[in-house]
């Protein structure tokens, strides 16, 4: 038991539970008293998984996306997983500018941001099965009491 607390979450593919899925989590977060610059990092990397999974995993067909918190001490890991058409290339899509889809204006750029607010990103999918994006984030690592308490 100890310190560890988790959380799951499930809800369809619409581009309109991106905001939903940033709160859910942003909300699980709070119990580390998290700076305002954290929250919004983690929330940024959330909206850049859950992107993903509409636009790429199912291609904006209406499925399920699955959110899975843990919180063990001050780290909090986060897995946005889909059930969708996976990715060949796994090292490839990570590259910064990659797309597969140009015409729809899509910048290549989630992975990278995703890498640029998290401490860790593991990606593991399956052609024909799906994509689950792992992230890592230490809360609170090289803070003093005066921060702390000035939130």
């Amino acid at each position: 038991m100890g310190n560890t607390n988790e959380m799951e979450v499930i809800f369809d593919s619409r581009s309109a539970n991106e905001s939903f899925a940033r709160v859910a989590v942003a909300a699980f977060l709070t119990q580390l008293n998290p700076t305002m610059e954290e929250v919004s990092d983690v929330k940024t990397a959330i909206s850049e998984a859950v992107t993903n999974c509409i636009i790429h995993g199912y291609e904006n067909e209406i499925k399920k996306i699955y959110i899975r918190c843990e919180i063990n001490a001050h780290t909090f890991y986060v897995s946005v997983r889909d059930e969708g058409k996976g990715i060949e290339d796994v090292k490839q899509a990570m590259l910064p500018m990659y797309t597969t889809k140009p015409e729809a204006d899509r910048s290549g750029m989630g992975f990278s941001f995703m890498e640029a607010f998290m401490d860790q990103v593991e990606v593991e999918s399956i052609p024909g099965e799906g994509t689950e994006v792992k992230m890592k984030k230490t809360i609170g690592k090289g803070r003093n009491a005066w921060t702390t308490q000035s939130l």
